[in-house]
């Protein structure tokens, strides 16, 4: 088998910022009460002609960039979604166009917040084994238009944004260690969008009344356990694969679901914040695109090193779980 890395990462933020006190015009909330219980302070907003494609090719563009590879060199296409473009054909069809990616095939990955270690899993057995040569994965979500804007529990969650990675055949001793992936259908009405599949269709003045076509979260407290409680063992599965331990890790890089989420799985794992990326502040949880949002701005920050050991971990809807851990 060939051994796997990223070779280059991009990421892409709406210009437009919605912060805690903008949100306080419209809703009955206050910045105090959202950063509280969330750690968000402002999120961004895609504009009105702005689909998950456009989000997707700027980032999967810089991740090009990054890599050095052209287009035409990109042989796959994963992008991870739960807001693309249109059901038919796939997001990543569109950013195949609109990327000029003349040489690639594309499909999508559903995984909601999981969806980037899922795509990443899925483009790195092709590359493994010697099917395809270069992947482009992007994660591209628009959540703010899934969203109840009268409902303060959840739009005060959201945003938008996409992250993107390269990935090709690299020298030994980096690249990817292991991916593990996980799934349990049961649980996946804790966070569920009703509307809009084969079991509402077609779409009705009843369906829209009944807000079937917009984010559902149900049981908070319940879900906020399962998500510290798969997010550990996730990084665990990794750690043990691979025969090490936090020490080793440099970095967990984290899906950015709520701060209280994350604190809560560092102290489960008995590790300090210091070693956990976050970046849920500026950009609130912008689903599948988190991760890779994240690990494009660590590694031009310079919080990853060539040599550093970096642990992906992600919990989502579906319910979904996963993690990656890569020598960068």
């Amino acid at each position: 088998m060939k051994r796997v890395g990223i070779i280059g990462t991009g990421s892409y933020l709406p210009e437009k910022v919605l912060s805690n006190f903008d949100l306080e015009k419209i809703l009955d909330t206050s910045d105090e009460w959202i950063t509280t219980r969330t750690g968000i302070r402002e999120r961004r907003l895609a504009r009105a002609d702005e689909a998950a494609s456009d989000l997707a090719k700027v980032a999967g563009e810089r991740a090009l960039m990054d890599a050095g590879i052209a287009p035409e060199e990109v042989e796959l296409i994963v992008m991870a979604t739960i807001t693309p473009d249109t059901h038919c054909p796939a997001g990543a069809n569109w950013l195949e166009a609109k990327l000029g990616a003349v040489n690639a095939v594309s499909f999508d990955v559903t995984a909601a917040c999981t969806g980037f270690i899922f795509a990443l899993s899925v483009a790195e057995q092709y590359i493994k084994t010697g099917i395809y040569r270069n992947a482009l994965i992007v994660a591209s979500e628009i959540m703010t238009r899934t969203l109840d804007w009268t409902d303060r529990e959840t739009c005060i969650l959201w945003g938008d944004g996409a992250g993107a990675a390269v990935i090709t055949e690299v020298e030994d001793g980096r690249g990817i260690l292991s991916t593990h992936i996980h799934s349990d259908g049961a649980g996946g009405d804790t966070l569920l969008m009703p509307g809009g599949g084969s079991k509402t269709t077609p779409i009705s003045y009843e369906s829209v009344d009944k807000k079937l076509h917009t984010l559902n979260m149900i049981g908070a407290n319940q879900s906020f356990k399962v998500a510290v409680k798969r997010f550990a063992e996730a990084c665990e599965e990794a750690l043990y694969h691979n025969d090490l331990t936090l020490d080793d890790i440099k970095v967990i890089i984290p899906h950015q679901a709520n701060l209280r989420i994350l604190q809560g799985v560092a102290k489960r794992l008995n590790v300090s914040m210091d070693k956990v990326y976050v970046n849920i502040d500026r950009y609130g949880n912008i689903s599948s695109a988190t991760v890779p949002i994240a690990l494009d701005e660590a590694a031009r920050d310079g919080t990853i090193q060539p040599g550093d050991l970096v642990l992906l971990a992600a919990f989502g809807g579906g319910l979904t779980w996963g993690s990656a851990l890569i020598r960068w």
